[in-house]
């Protein structure tokens, strides 16, 4: 007898007088092979990954811009004042301040509902949120670890002839990304787990798929305990990841 042919036997015994692993296969095959529901897990796992990729590219972008600048400001020559590198320093910690200071959920709220009210695209506002929230947290790991290197780093690379940009690309931020790596990874993961929020505004990922299929078989245990599994799977994925990188990165230094 295969899956299906299982359920329907079971199925047509009285909910009463069925024992409680049959019980418990029946809410699982609801759950998750009734009408390929499965299929539906593996749209929103996939809308999670590309919400992710998306929201990690925003928000290293806007991390390395913000940090470079603020480490800019705070490391210029005693004496010297560069209005444009002093205004958008300010504005940055503005940013930084405002978005590090509001919950997650109240910022998808508004870009949902306020700042971008008449899309109907909300896995994409809901991506833009996350990488604009991540951008404030990655721009401090990054200049914490630019800040805290040796300045005369970047005293030699001036001294070689190197510009700023040079200098902070072939010599400051090599060396800071070994030290920010573990920061990095977790910041990382919890934009991971920060996707299953978007679903509060419409946005499509596995939470959203998960709360359909609680709505038709009125049964919330399986839908998110399956949803919750497969986020773990993927924070084991990447954590995975960045050991085998943080490893090389080690073996590198002792060569």
């Amino acid at each position: 007898m295969n899956v299906t042919g299982l359920y329907e036997a079971i199925s047509a015994i009285p909910v009463a007088e069925q024992s409680a692993w049959q019980n418990f296969f029946v809410k699982f095959y609801r759950a998750w092979f009734l009408n390929s529901r499965w299929q539906q897990y593996f749209e929103g796992l996939l809308a999670t990954l590309e919400v992710t990729v998306m929201a990690l590219a925003i928000g290293v972008v806007l991390g390395v811009v913000v940090a470079m600048v603020r480490t800019a400001h705070a490391q210029r020559r005693p004496g010297t004042h560069n209005p444009v590198l002093s205004f958008f320093d300010f504005i940055f910690k503005i940013y930084v301040t405002v978005i590090r200071g509001t919950p997650m959920m109240v910022q998808l709220l508004i870009m949902g509902f306020v700042v971008f009210s008449s899309s109907r695209n909300f896995t994409l506002v809901g991506a833009l949120t996350l990488g604009i929230n991540s951008g404030a947290y990655v721009s401090e790991i990054i200049r914490g670890g630019l800040m805290s290197l040796d300045p005369g780093q970047a005293e030699a690379g001036r001294s070689l002839g190197l510009g700023y940009i040079d200098t902070m690309r072939f010599i400051v931020i090599p060396q800071a990304f070994k030290a920010i790596l573990p920061s990095l990874g977790n910041e990382f993961i919890v934009l991971l787990k920060d996707t299953s929020l978007i679903s509060v505004i419409g946005g499509k990922e596995i939470v959203y798929f998960a709360q359909a299929i609680v709505s038709r078989t009125y049964e919330a245990m399986f839908p998110y305990i399956i949803t919750a599994i497969m986020y773990l799977i993927l924070v084991m994925g990447f954590s995975y990841l960045q050991s085998i990188l943080e490893r090389r990165l080690r073996e590198s230094d002792r060569r």
